[in-house]
């Protein structure tokens, strides 16, 4: 993950094993959509500087993408009114790459704490869910405790 400039953020995902068992939806036309979380989804959790509110983004591999906003703990959900994001993916034998790269509408003077995840769902209907950190007991993205990368304020260029 990167954050070239003060509101833009770029961020790579990689999995890496046998790519033609995972149920990767295949690409379409770039478009807001909900409940993408349902099925193969990366995701990143942002929040700018120390308060409870974040802002949760979604990007399915077919490029569909989802973009909210809480004032707390799940709390305050709302979308979050963003630029479309530029999506690519690659995929190999042994390996599949999304890249996602969007601005957003937070404290741009402020360090951003991060989450990355992913739920990844196999074609028999298995899912994983993989963070950066999770608090204990069940998977939960939103926890405070997942919050596990800093990204420092960017200057103006």
């Amino acid at each position: 993950m990167a954050r070239p400039d003060r509101h833009r953020l770029a961020l790579r995902y990689l999995v890496s094993g046998n790519i033609a068992a995972l149920s990767l939806a295949p690409i379409a036309a770039s478009a807001r959509a909900d409940g993408l979380w349902e099925h193969s989804c990366f995701e990143a959790f942002v929040r700018a500087g120390p308060g409870p509110d974040y802002a949760e983004l979604n990007f399915a591999p077919s490029s569909l993408w989802a973009a909210y906003r809480f004032d707390d703990y799940r709390q305050g959900m709302r979308a979050a009114e963003i630029a479309p994001p530029r999506i690519e993916t690659r995929a190999g034998g042994q390996s599949y790459e999304l890249h996602a790269t969007l601005d957003l509408d937070l404290a741009g003077d402020r360090d951003w704490a991060l989450n990355l995840a992913a739920v990844i769902e196999t074609r028999a209907g298995a899912k994983s869910w993989w963070a950066l950190a999770f608090p204990p007991g069940p998977p939960d993205f939103h926890h405070r405790d997942c919050f596990a990368l800093e990204l420092p304020a960017a200057s103006e260029a």
